[in-house]
Order: structure tokens, then sequence, then C-alpha cells
């Protein structure tokens, strides 16, 4: 029992970050749903990574909502950005499940550890952009929305990660590119979600309550505390120095990222 009850911590956690940073709290669930699910009996039959990465999107659809709506009465969201990129998002995220669908569970592990680690270490000595940049046109932002939906689904995150930093390199400013983020981890999680129940619906050797890729007591125990914390961590967005806290979560992520590549 003591393993289900992480999962409301897990979803605390989440929740917070979800909000506060805008990047959908999958690069700390993914890890630790694998450490988790052996723990609650769960065998490895070569889809457990998927089984997380699934389950991930699926919290990220809950979470988004919760901190958009925050971030919205705080007029940080860029709603004319995210209308742009959206239409890649989509279409990428549902590309994205399709591909991890044949990817063996190891090497999707490895991508992550990897990825976790790069991400680390632009969140925390990122170099402030040149004045000039600005944002790509309508195109260029369709096409990073197809890169980072398809990356976002496969990794199970909802892609904030890589548009938060993004946003940032071409001036826009720190809550308005982090709300923004948070926002489009919505669409990603939705159109991954559907792509991970979809490909697993007929995957051999799934454990009970599972749909799919999905394993909903896990969902359950997550969404709901993670419903309560994300309007929390949105709210602190707009109050915390976000250099600290980007340093704080990139020494959180290389060591998921560690775990990740030598487990």
């Amino acid at each position: 029992m003591i393993e289900y009850g992480v999962f409301i911590v897990l979803g605390v956690f989440s929740g917070l970050i979800a909000g506060l940073l805008g990047i959908g709290g999958g690069l700390v669930v993914v890890p630790i749903l694998l450490i988790l699910f052996p723990l609650i009996g769960l065998q490895d039959t070569g889809s457990l990574v998927h089984l997380a990465i699934g389950t991930s999107l699926a919290t990220i659809m809950f979470s988004s909502l919760a901190s958009i709506y925050t971030h919205h009465k705080h007029g940080g969201v860029l709603w004319p950005l995210f209308t742009k990129i959206a239409p890649g998002i989509i279409l990428g995220s549902a590309l994205g499940a399709s591909v991890a669908h044949y990817l063996p569970g190891d090497i999707l592990k490895k991508i992550f550890g990897v990825l976790e680690i790069i991400l680390a270490i632009n969140m925390a000595f990122g170099k402030q952009p040149a004045a000039n940049r600005n944002l790509p046109g309508t195109i260029g932002l369709n096409g990073l929305g197809l890169g980072v939906g398809a990356v976002g689904s496969i990794m199970g995150m909802g892609g904030g990660a890589l548009t938060t930093p993004f946003f940032m390199w071409c001036n826009v400013a720190a809550r308005n590119a982090i709300a923004t983020s948070a926002a489009i981890g919505l669409p990603t999680a939705l159109a991954g979600a559907a792509g991970y129940v979809i490909t697993g619906w007929n995957a051999p050797n799934l454990p009970a309550w599972s749909l799919g890729y999905i394993y909903l007591p896990a969902l359950l125990g997550i969404v709901i505390p993670s419903l309560f914390f994300a309007p929390i961590g949105a709210n602190l967005t707009h109050k915390l120095p976000a250099k600290t806290l980007k340093r704080v979560f990139a020494v959180v992520l290389v060591v998921f990222g560690i775990n990740m590549l030598v487990h």
C-alpha cells in the first residue's frame, strides 16, 4: 500500500512542477513509475516503459488543464502563439505514439535518460538570447510543433521542457514562455495519450486495469492531487525567481537521467 501512496505524492510533485515550470511533469513521472511498477507486482513483459509513458501523458491532460486556467487568469498564456503551434503539436504527438509502440523499452529508456540530461544542462546554464532574436513565422512554428509533439509523445512529457527554453531563446518573457508551454502540454497529452490507448489496445500481457498503455490505478492516484497542486505551482510562477527554480529542477533531472541510463 505504501507504493500506492507514492502515486499520490508523485501527483503532488508533478502538479507543482507542471504549474511552476510549464513542463507537464512527465520528466519525473516516467522514471518514478518505472521504479514503482515492479514494486506493486507488475511484471516487465517488455511493455512497462510504454505503460509508464502512456500513463504519464494521461496525467498531463488533467494537470495541464488546471495550470492553464491559473496561468490564463494571470494573463500569461500567449494564445496567438498557441494557435500557431498547436496543429503541428497534435500531428507530431499522434505520430510519436505510433513510433514509440515499435521501439523496445530499453531503447526508450536510454533516449529518455539522454534527453533529461541535455534538458537539465540547458535549463541550468542556458545563455541569454540575442536581443534581436524573434519567434519564427507560422510555418516554422508548425514545424517546431511537429517535432516537439513527436518527442513529447515518445518520451511521455507535455513538451514544455522543449518549448519553454526555445521561447525564452526567442526573447519571450519567462513567465509567458512557461504559461504558454503549459497550454501546449494539453494537445500534446491528448493526442499522445489517445495514441498510446490505440497502439496498446491489443498489446499482450498488460496488467489488469490497463487501458491500452495507460495504467488506470496510477493515473487516478496521480491526477487527483495534481489537480489541486498545479494551480498552486502556476501561482508560484508569478512570485518566485525562475532562475533558482530552474537550477534546482535541473539537478533533479540529472539524477533521474543517470538512473534511466544505468538501470
